[in-house]
């Protein structure tokens, strides 16, 4: 239809249970809905930086990011405080597969050249590998144009190519892209994930964990605790923790603060929960009263989706 759609979000208007926070979560969310391929995030700078550029005079560009993990954002560490949100929503679109970038906002025909730039990345011929699958070394140009009789190798012929491209017609304006993850969460799962918030926490125990990372349901024996006050059918986060032999004083069966592995859709509310948690589906109905054999998980496979940087390996 030849129309860009332009979302954002009042603050005027705006109410604590639709709110997203800040115009950056907002675009991540809506470029993971209509599987954007690009998600542009425009600032007052040209890219992500090492450091501050503003205060630091040595401060390095980066261009690519593979891991946000490794990235820590606030004020002085990489570039503007903007930036932490904005890293926020790269980790957002990144793990439904979105390409994301960061460019300065006063040059939007900029955007024109660096999707182009991309583009023309992935039609680059792959560097040469051998046989054991390690990169072969690039030899001197000298030796791509001895005149030996030989005929030259695929390798040679290949290197030949990228040697002869026109670097030029490829190059960008300085840019930082966020390279997109291999494994996305999109659609159901990326909206349970990012898109409801939750009403409270269960607390799982390392074998509830390791049945969840084979794809199983959450069943109540694997339940330590539960938090918040949630009917059925809300969304609740999923959190680790160490199951101890004995309660503490406070009786809870765990202490720290646990590793949150992802979301999901409850089919018990937090005070039914509370009631069968650590016990066998069997005893349900003698705890609650009534239970439906065909809900004995606490939390279906298909309602549930996790954090992948977590999720795997389970805790020891």
């Amino acid at each position: 239809m030849g129309v860009i759609p332009i979302v954002n979000e009042n603050d005027t208007i705006a109410v604590t249970e639709i709110k997203f926070g800040d115009n950056d979560t907002l675009s991540a969310i809506t470029a993971a809905m209509v599987h954007a391929d690009y998600l542009f995030l425009m600032t007052d700078v040209d890219c992500l930086y090492d450091k501050n550029p503003r205060t630091n005079l040595d401060a390095l560009p980066i261009e690519v990011v593979e891991d946000i993990g490794a990235l820590q954002a606030d004020g002085s560490s990489l570039g503007t405080g903007g930036m932490s949100t904005k890293i926020v929503a790269a980790r957002l679109a990144t793990s439904a597969g979105v390409t994301t970038v960061i460019t300065r906002s006063s040059k939007p025909g900029n955007i024109v050249n660096i999707v182009q730039y991309i583009q023309s990345l992935k039609t680059l011929p792959p560097i040469p590998t051998s046989v054991s699958g390690s990169r072969t070394s690039t030899p001197p140009l000298s030796i791509l144009n001895t005149n030996t009789p030989s005929t030259p190798t695929i390798e040679e012929q290949l290197l030949k190519t990228v040697a002869s491209l026109d670097m030029k017609s490829i190059k960008a304006p300085l840019h930082t892209r966020f390279t997109p993850s291999s494994q996305p969460i999109r659609d159901r799962y990326f909206w349970l994930l990012h898109g409801l918030a939750p009403h409270g926490t269960i607390y799982i125990d390392t074998g509830a964990h390791r049945a969840l990372a084979d794809k199983a349901g959450l069943l109540p024996v694997g339940v330590v605790d539960v938090e918040g006050t949630f009917a059925q059918q809300e969304a609740v986060r999923l959190v680790v923790v160490e199951r101890l032999s004995q309660a503490l004083s406070n009786g809870k069966l765990w202490e720290g603060s646990g590793i949150e592995i992802g979301r999901a859709l409850v089919n018990y509310s937090a005070i039914e929960i509370a009631r069968i948690k650590g016990v066998r589906s069997s005893q349900i109905e003698a705890l609650l009263g009534y239970a439906d054999n065909a809900l004995p998980a606490l939390v279906r496979r298909e309602r549930q989706t996790y954090q992948l940087t977590t999720l795997m390996p389970p805790i020891s």
